[in-house]
């Protein structure tokens, strides 16, 4: 744990108990289960159950609801710590865990009742949210004036949804869906999408193929498929027409928390490089204490620390808005991570030499967990352009 960071020792005991579960249930599997050649494979609900026993699955719910009422900067922390164990392991809660608190704003009071209590008491409760499609996806970070092909036809009583999402984190997973969908014909997704609530079990929509991912292996990225699944009225999110604005409103910590996941990359990678370094011998002595590598290992770590300034302030503002909020808090954080920890995986695998090239000494795996947020949660020169437009707006 990086302890300069802590501000207090609620966050404390919440995050040695995090580090806990990371040393205990994470590591020893990590590496089993990215190996598994299906994709389906690599998650663990050994791992979730065990997350929902010691309160991590559901810290974000207020105390009413079961959970810890943690702010935001607390979970940037804890997905950062569970980020060293495995990139996925982190993927799968920082979802569940940031959908947990959109849901307790965005919802009604109804939908809260119907829906937070049941996810609760689940041990296996996991949450997703359906945007990306096969020909959508920066088009929702700009916007760009195009419509959502997965669209909705209002019925009595409802709606029924056609169309597919894809890469949808914890999609073959989720027990509660936030699924946006065009209902709106002729109008741009930002303007005529709707949010919708979706069960598991809802006739109509079923699970599509688990994406064969690169890395980040341990979290399932599956095809949502919708035909003629009826949606009822009561399961309409906010208004409808306005479901980009359940984004802007309730949303603005993702990208952090994004940026948070990566940096447990980087961290994981930036102490392989020390470990490594200090016992390797080249030219006679150890690697670290050769001037250049020694002063690289040092970069490394201002790279880490500076992302995780930039990630911590963006959610401590996405939570105390009147101090300073701004947009481009909503993408640049991720972007800058993302950055670091892509110099950090290949410096770490240089550092190695041929070692780092090999599987077992585990550097492989992060090198490839790394790249996943070159573009997950958006590509970095898409975050860069919609903050740009921020800054610039007329």
């Amino acid at each position: 744990m990086e302890e300069i960071f802590i501000v207090n020792e609620d966050q404390r005991a919440i995050l040695e108990t995090v580090a806990r579960f990371v040393a205990e249930e994470v590591a020893p599997r990590a590496a089993a289960l990215d190996a598994h050649a299906d994709p389906a494979a690599g998650f663990s609900w050994e791992i979730v159950e065990r997350a929902h026993e010691v309160g991590i699955r559901t810290m974000t719910l207020a105390e009413e609801w079961g959970g810890l009422g943690t702010d935001s900067l607390t979970t940037a922390m804890v997905i950062e710590e569970l980020g060293k164990g495995d990139i996925g392991v982190s993927v799968i809660f920082a979802q569940t865990l940031k959908i947990a608190q959109i849901m307790q704003k965005a919802l009604n009071a109804e939908q809260r009742a119907r829906v937070l209590p049941k996810f609760a008491a689940d041990p296996r409760g996991m949450l997703a949210i359906g945007i990306t499609e096969p020909d959508n996806a920066s088009n929702y970070f700009l916007p760009y004036p195009t419509p959502f092909r997965t669209s909705a036809q209002k019925v009595p009583g409802g709606w029924t949804v056609n169309g597919m999402k894809h890469f949808i984190s914890n999609g073959n997973r989720a027990s509660f869906y936030l699924l946006f969908v065009q209902t709106e014909k002729g109008r741009p997704m930002n303007e005529g999408s709707t949010c919708f609530l979706v069960e598991r079990d809802r006739p109509g929509f079923t699970i599509g193929r688990v994406h064969d991912k690169m890395g980040e292996r341990l979290a399932n990225n599956a095809e949502l498929v919708f035909q003629d699944c009826f949606i009822p009225d009561e399961n309409v999110v906010g208004r409808v027409g306005n479901g980009f604005n359940v984004l802007a409103e309730f949303f603005p910590q993702s990208n952090a928390y994004a940026g948070a996941t990566i940096l447990g990359v980087a961290g994981a990678l930036h102490r392989k490089a020390i470990e490594w370094a200090k016992v390797r011998v080249q030219g006679g002595r150890p690697l670290i204490e050769h001037d250049g590598i020694r002063a690289q290992l040092a970069e490394m770590r201002m790279l880490i620390d500076a992302s995780r300034s930039y990630v911590h302030r963006a959610c401590w503002l996405a939570d105390h808005q009147e101090h300073g909020w701004d947009r481009t808090l909503g993408a640049l954080p991720k972007a800058m991570a993302a950055q670091a920890a892509w110099k950090i995986a290949t410096w770490t695998m240089e550092i190695h030499g041929g070692h780092g090239y090999m599987k077992e000494f585990g550097v492989e795996k992060l090198v490839r967990d790394a790249a996943a947020f070159l573009h997950s949660d958006g590509v970095n020169r898409t975050l860069f352009l919609k903050a740009a437009n921020f800054m610039f707006a007329d």
